[in-house]
């Protein structure tokens, strides 16, 4: 179907703006437009119980973690939320509004780990540091008052494949124990060549110069790529991962590969439901202030999430 009007009304204004892609900005330049955007299209942050910084351990040092707590009493499961933004951009503050409807929604703790950034930390930086805060808050469960046998993992874009890689490196180290996998237009391969990949050139939404010029930072070695821990649909076996749900962008480069990762999870035996969302671009997931298409997804993740950590 074509660019859905409330897409395509974005687009316009970029254009009308003289937006420029990020791929064509200073690092510090996409990384402040790249937070003011999600900002602007994010909709109102909705109040949760309590908000919390913590400080843990990590592998390159002191690892960032906000805590969203629910208005609500008793151990609660935990969804470890991770942001997008190609590894290259982003923050605890780029998936804050994500972060507080799905904690009220779903009806769970959510933690947003800080992960170093590439190409100041490139691959595995990322991974570790998302390894370690699952560990953590698995360790941690009685001080944070969760329930270490309830705990999901999820994130959007770069988000969704530090999840996936997450759930690989989990199975392989005996833990910690994941129950469900949210997958929200996941990179899946770095050397994807798929049809969405080459039909997807539009300057005024991610294209694949976008996919190019993230992979671009995140791997020093483009050989770094073969590694399931980074292309995860290049993993060996899919077998016996957490049941999963993937969404997905019509008008997204990353559309054609995490369908593949989706369908390779359920080809392994994975419960895995994929949703693709027509005429939506990359992003939207985020937009749910001015997409109504994004309010339904995280409606659909919510319902997904409280399902899985019943």
């Amino acid at each position: 179907m074509p660019l859905h009007p409330q897409a395509e009304a974005m687009r316009a204004q970029r254009a009308a703006a003289g937006t420029p892609p990020l791929y064509t900005c200073t690092l510090a330049e996409a990384r402040a437009a790249d937070l003011a955007d999600i900002r602007a299209a994010a909709g109102n942050p909705e109040p949760v119980g309590s908000v919390e910084e913590l400080t843990v351990p990590g592998p390159g040092g002191p690892l960032p973690l906000r805590v969203y707590r629910p208005e609500r009493d008793g151990r609660l499961p935990v969804l470890l939320y991770l942001f997008g933004g190609g590894w290259t951009l982003g923050s605890p503050d780029t998936g804050d509004a994500i972060c507080r409807r799905l904690t009220n929604a779903v009806g769970c703790v959510t933690v947003s780990v800080g992960y170093r950034l590439a190409p100041e930390h490139p691959f595995p930086a990322a991974v570790h540091d998302v390894i370690a805060g699952a560990e953590w808050i698995a360790a941690n469960a009685a001080e944070l008052g969760v329930d270490p046998e309830r705990i999901a993992v999820g994130g959007d874009s770069a988000g969704g494949n530090l999840a996936a890689a997450l759930t690989l490196a989990a199975r392989e180290r005996g833990g910690p124990a994941l129950r469900h996998q949210l997958l929200v237009y996941p990179n899946t391969d770095h050397a994807a060549d798929t049809p969405s990949v080459r039909e997807h050139d539009d300057p005024l939404l991610f294209n694949r110069r976008s996919v190019a010029w993230y992979w671009g930072h995140y791997l020093a070695d483009p050989a770094d790529g073969a590694d399931p821990l980074a292309s995860p649909l290049r993993a060996p076996s899919l077998a016996g991962l957490p049941p999963a749900t993937v969404i997905t962008a019509e008008y997204d480069p990353l559309r054609d590969e995490g369908e593949a990762y989706a369908r390779a999870l359920r080809a392994a035996g994975v419960p895995v439901e994929l949703r693709r969302y027509d005429g939506m671009p990359h992003g939207f997931f985020a937009m749910a202030g001015v997409l109504d298409d994004g309010r339904d997804a995280q409606r659909h993740a919510a319902d997904r999430l409280r399902e899985a950590l019943r």
